[in-house]
């Protein structure tokens, strides 16, 4: 935003109803003037047509969008072979899952990502929009395709092995990232995914420091694209392999856990979420820590479940729940998705949560 776009935001934000000759008058400016840096805040997406209704309800979710082509094997997979089983075409993405599992939850959503000017990508952006997604500012990539992700699940619904063609990312540079600042600047809080490249998280974290932000590692690869700069999140959800690599302790015991999230509390990490699968959940933060089992399941579908606990963790923390009650939401949203086929799974809704909460007695 200009120096007069800002000015121009700040009287709006006190007096939306303002007409722009009486901006003009306050500014001692033209009111065609007026009506110039007006429209500029409608296109970047800053305030939102009649009554200049201010666009700060969002959450600015920034990473991967991809088809996901899931492989489900009906026996024990034998490698070096063909395996009977079921193949299943969806949409997914880390930050695509989360934005789609947070407007379930009724949060409102701005994605920011990368599709291919393909088939693909237009099957990406429909399904977005028919989730009320914001999808205004998603590139279109006239260079690389829509990303693939291709997964093999074992007969009890957990990912053998799987490979990602993701380069269209490389294309959400920190310049893209810096054109679309003055909507994330007006945001509730920031998500973003380590499919983004190492500098554009960079740019993010140290050009939006005010805000919440929040980080899905998505693999031990790519999460040490953020060794450097950990301090600057809000809150993180590894596993027991990410934070392993993260903070350099071997986490094998409750002591070892306490340890490893210390190492994030210390570099200025707020809330330290670790995921240990079948053996639950460990968190903590400078009041409170603790460990809760995961309750036993059928698994059907485990891709995705990371996308839905991570989403239901940021709408606890956006409605103050303390960090406790937002790890037993998590978990309950993370097994709603675990027994579905989908990778986000539409049975996702509070009451819905709340349920398995009762029903499964997750404390």
């Amino acid at each position: 935003m200009t120096d007069r776009e800002r000015e121009i935001l700040k009287i709006i934000s006190e007096n939306p109803l303002i007409s722009q000759k009486q901006l003009a008058e306050i500014l001692d400016i033209k009111r065609s003037s007026v009506a110039v840096h007006i429209g500029n805040l409608i296109k970047k997406g800053i305030i939102k047509g009649k009554g200049y209704i201010l666009n700060n309800e969002e959450i600015i979710i920034i990473g991967g969008s991809n088809i996901d082509i899931q492989g489900f094997s009906k026996d024990k997979l034998i490698r070096n072979d063909s395996n009977p089983g079921d193949v299943e075409l969806s949409v997914g993405g880390v930050a695509r899952n989360i934005a789609e599992n947070l407007s379930l939850l009724g949060e409102k959503i701005n994605l920011i990502s990368a599709l291919g000017d393909d088939i693909y990508g237009k099957k990406i952006l429909n399904e977005l929009r028919n989730s009320n997604i914001v999808t205004d500012n998603i590139l279109i990539s006239k260079k690389h395709p829509t990303s693939t992700y291709l997964s093999i699940l074992d007969s009890d619904g957990d990912m053998d092995i799987a490979i990602s063609a993701m380069d269209i990312f490389d294309e959400i540079t920190s310049d893209y990232i810096r054109e679309k600042s003055g909507i994330i600047n007006m945001a509730k809080c920031i998500v973003i995914d380590t499919n983004l490249s190492k500098d554009t998280i960079d740019y993010i974290v140290n050009n939006f420091s005010d805000k919440d932000i929040f980080i899905d590692t998505v693999s031990t690869t790519k999460a040490l694209k953020i060794k450097d700069i950990i301090g600057k999140f809000h809150t993180i959800k590894p596993n027991k392999y990410e934070a392993e690599i993260l903070s350099g302790i071997s986490i094998d015991t409750k002591v070892d856990l306490e340890k490893a999230a210390d190492f994030f509390l210390d570099q200025g990490v707020k809330n330290i979420v670790i995921t240990l699968g079948k053996d639950g959940v460990f968190y903590k933060n400078e009041n409170v820590s603790g460990h809760i089992k995961s309750p036993k399941i059928n698994i059907i579908n485990a891709t995705g479940a990371g996308d839905s606990f991570i989403a239901a963790l940021i709408h606890g923390h956006l409605n103050d729940f303390p960090i406790e009650k937002s790890v037993v939401f998590s978990i309950a949203t993370s097994i709603i998705t675990m027994r579905s086929h989908d990778t986000v799974s539409k049975n996702i809704s509070k009451d819905n949560i709340n349920k398995i909460i009762k029903e499964m007695n997750i404390c």
